[in-house]
């Protein structure tokens, strides 16, 4: 009896120390993200002056060639026989090419402007990781801020599928909604990432996809907003789908995963949303995560 007590003893302390270590592993983390939303905020603010200024400026600058052409044109509409000194100049100058790569230079200009600007928006969205209280937003624009950041790890392989509902503004806290999307969205890079070495030493075509849906949920009660992130990866092993939530739980290697992203996203889905983190997967077809979240939260 007293070592059965003993033994219940060690169990109660064991348990006290996990959960002690998992609320401040959670702490540390949340403190992490916070402090990254931040200095997110901090860097999008500098950079936001200098990024409106090539924006305003791009407009004059495209209007003025616009101008300058077109009295090009009607100059040499008017002066059909040039000095030979003028076709030297042109000629020295490869004035040619230059009418050729002008407006070519010009549109890259103002389509990495108009990336910039994008840019900064989806950082501006996903540093409001420290708000107080849920505001109204658009969930697609939250999906749509998160792929953006994630852009350099998906534009040269990864088809990104996006099937957008007519979803009205919801109640939430964007930018911890914006930490479950990217979690899963990263989760589903890596896992792709995975599969295509795999396919390549294989010699097999196969073309790696993630599809976004969102759609509303109608029930007798109420309505839900629901969002299902979805890849053609190599799936999760049925053996552990269960612990997928659990803190600390990974599957990656030392030094890789912290096992704490999607023990997070379930918390700020469930706990701070009211909702669902829902899983599906199926080894060698690929893995769903379905967010279902209450429109009024």
């Amino acid at each position: 009896m007293h070592e059965l007590l003993v033994a219940q003893s060690h169990i109660q302390q064991l348990t006290t120390q996990l959960l002690k270590e998992q609320t401040e592993a959670q702490m540390i983390q949340t403190e992490k993200m916070v402090s990254l939303g931040k200095m997110v905020a901090s860097v999008a603010h500098e950079i936001k002056n200098p990024a409106a200024c090539i924006s305003c400026n791009f407009e004059f600058l495209d209007s003025y060639y616009e101008n300058l052409m077109a009295v090009l044109v009607a100059y040499e509409a008017e002066v059909t026989e040039e000095s030979t000194k003028i076709k030297q100049l042109k000629e020295e100058e490869d004035f040619d090419f230059i009418l050729e790569d002008l407006p070519k230079i010009i549109k890259s200009i103002g389509t990495a402007s108009d990336r910039l600007t994008e840019t900064l928006g989806s950082l501006h969205n996903f540093s409001h990781l420290d708000e107080a209280k849920p505001t109204l937003s658009d969930i697609n624009e939250c999906i749509d801020s998160t792929l953006i950041i994630l852009h350099n790890r998906i534009k040269y392989s990864i088809e990104v599928i996006k099937n957008y509902g007519d979803l009205p503004l919801i109640n939430c806290y964007s930018g911890q909604l914006s930490q479950v999307f990217m979690n899963i969205i990263s989760n589903a890079i890596e896992a792709l990432g995975d599969k295509m070495a795999e396919q390549k030493k294989a010699s097999r075509a196969w073309q790696p996809q993630i599809k976004i849906t969102t759609e509303i949920l109608e029930t007798a009660d109420t309505e839900f907003v629901a969002i299902r992130i979805a890849d053609n990866g190599p799936g999760i092993p049925l053996e552990i789908q269960e612990q997928i939530f659990d803190m600390f739980f990974t599957t990656k290697p030392v030094g890789k995963g912290t096992g704490l992203g999607l023990a997070i996203s379930n918390q700020i889905v469930t706990k701070k949303h009211g909702g669902q983190l829902l899983l599906s997967s199926h080894p060698d077809t690929g893995t769903e995560f379905q967010i279902i979240l209450p429109i009024f939260g």
